[in-house]
């Protein structure tokens, strides 16, 4: 396949076999759409730096960070890993993947299709996807958070990221607005929920204290109110059926002491008045020119 009107991926990773990533389903998953990809790679206490290495890929650039500890507040550190991926892409489009986000291989074609269309329109600065993320079980998936977010951002624009999910346009020096974008046409695969509990638990208690909180480890992902989760009936992409296979939860069961929590309650809420009136409430972090 050739690449997009040069598409520049982007990541940050860390500790990312102790957390349990699947880093490299990861970048092979969009490597065939990039001429570059840019790999932001913390000091790891595991083999995370080896591993990207390993896959040999010479549009693979890896930078080599040190994270400031003493940032702990509401996950900026994420941010910056991130910026410092963004500012290192030189394509006119720079596409971010986190480290458990994996692209189906045949949406590749459409999201070449969708940044050639739009590479020369002013009024598109991003484009968005439509998530699937996995819960439990790679059979179900969540919906009480983000459904949507940009992940393309032209690289002309002024943007910036606060944290790990979203961007902001800065029109001016000290005020900024979310992107405003167009559908990519496809879905980004988001497994970080259907880790192993262990691999879950050890992710929890290395990056809490970036959010300035306290680990609160789980027991299990039945820990949840089921009426979050919807039946996933598609298929996934053919670089995890190993992973899938050996790395994931592979049983789900919903706790049934599991008391009800006023965000939950919020949310049955949301999804009865999005059933009744056919709007989607969830949090959009862009603009939607598809509207």
């Amino acid at each position: 396949m050739s690449c997009a009107l040069l598409c520049s991926g982007f990541t940050f990773l860390r500790n990312a076999c102790l957390n349990g990533y699947p880093f490299e389903e990861s970048i092979r998953s969009i490597l065939p759409i990039c001429y570059e990809f840019i790999a932001v790679i913390g000091q790891s206490d595991d083999d995370t730096l080896e591993r990207v290495r390993a896959i040999g890929d010479p549009k693979i650039k890896i930078v080599e960070t040190v994270w400031n500890e003493h940032m702990q507040d509401r996950g900026f550190i994420y941010g910056q890993q991130k910026m410092i991926g963004m500012y290192h892409c030189t394509g006119d489009w720079a596409f971010y993947l986190e480290g458990d986000e994996v692209l189906h291989e045949d949406e590749l074609p459409i999201f070449q299709e969708t940044m050639d269309r739009y590479v020369d329109d002013a009024d598109v600065e991003a484009l968005y996807f439509d998530f699937y993320h996995f819960y439990g079980v790679a059979d179900q998936v969540g919906i009480a958070g983000y459904r949507r977010a940009p992940r393309i951002i032209k690289n002309s624009v002024r943007a910036i990221a606060p944290d790990g999910l979203f961007f902001v346009i800065l029109e001016k020096n000290k005020t900024g607005r979310y992107p405003r974008a167009r559908h990519s046409g496809g879905h980004i695969y988001h497994y970080g929920h259907v880790r192993s509990v262990e691999k879950m638990n050890e992710k929890i208690r290395r990056v809490a204290k970036y959010w300035g909180a306290a680990p609160q480890l789980m027991t299990s992902y039945g820990q949840i109110d089921v009426g979050e989760l919807r039946p996933f009936c598609g298929t996934h992409p053919e670089i995890m059926t190993e992973w899938l296979q050996h790395e994931a939860e592979t049983e789900f069961e919903a706790d049934p002491t599991y008391q009800l929590t006023w965000r939950d309650r919020k949310h049955r809420l949301k999804f009865w008045l999005e059933d009744k009136l056919g709007v989607e409430f969830s949090k959009k972090h862009y603009i939607d020119l598809e509207r």
